[in-house]
């Protein structure tokens, strides 16, 4: 090979690789709850299950570059989409119980999954063979819980309180590699009548 071919060669590997979609790198929130924001509680969630279900596929068809098929969500990525894996972080249902510490807390979802969000934690999660990374913590009275995958769609979800205590929102976004969001926002009722 001719000095002007390796030249030319490794000129364009290094442009190719400058053009290369940088992976955003996720930064923790606070590890310390604020004061008098405590989750606990048995919440049960506004508005039918299925209309919640309904709008939260609809969300992860758009973003998430996955199509519904019968049943369920199934992997075909639409022809423009690079597909992404966040979807299978997103613990959905109809009641959820949580239980809160210094440190952490704990959402039973339906009363058959948990799952643990521990403030102000940075690491990698996983569910089979889909690895992610995950960061969460407080950002004032919003629990926020950011998770990315290989392909650079990210999964946020915010948690707060309101109407006095006495419902529980929680917001999920996702955003696809190309930048753009989509935002589906669900209401539970506490039910343990504290």
């Amino acid at each position: 090979m001719t000095a002007g071919r390796l030249l030319f060669l490794s000129a364009a590997i290094l442009l190719l690789a400058g053009c290369a979609v940088k992976r955003e790198v996720l930064v923790p929130h606070s590890d310390t709850a604020p004061s008098g924001v405590d989750f606990s509680g048995t919440w049960l969630i506004r508005g039918s299950k299925q209309e919640n279900q309904q709008r939260i596929n609809h969300l992860i068809q758009e973003m998430d570059g996955v199509q519904k098929s019968g049943a369920g969500i199934v992997r075909v990525p639409r022809k423009d989409a690079k597909a992404g894996f966040v979807h299978v972080f997103l613990e959905t249902g109809r009641l959820l119980k949580i239980s809160q510490t210094d440190y952490a807390f704990f959402v039973s979802v339906d009363r058959s999954v948990v799952e643990e969000f521990r403030f102000g934690e940075a690491r990698r999660v996983n569910v089979g063979q889909v690895v992610a990374d995950r960061v969460s913590g407080w950002v004032n009275d919003v629990y926020v819980v950011e998770t990315l995958d290989k392909n650079n769609v990210k999964l946020t979800e915010r948690f707060w309180l309101s109407e006095r205590q006495q419902v529980l929102n929680r917001e999920i976004t996702i955003r696809n590699p190309e930048g753009v969001n989509a935002t589906a926002l669900q209401q539970f009722d506490r039910q343990d009548g504290r």
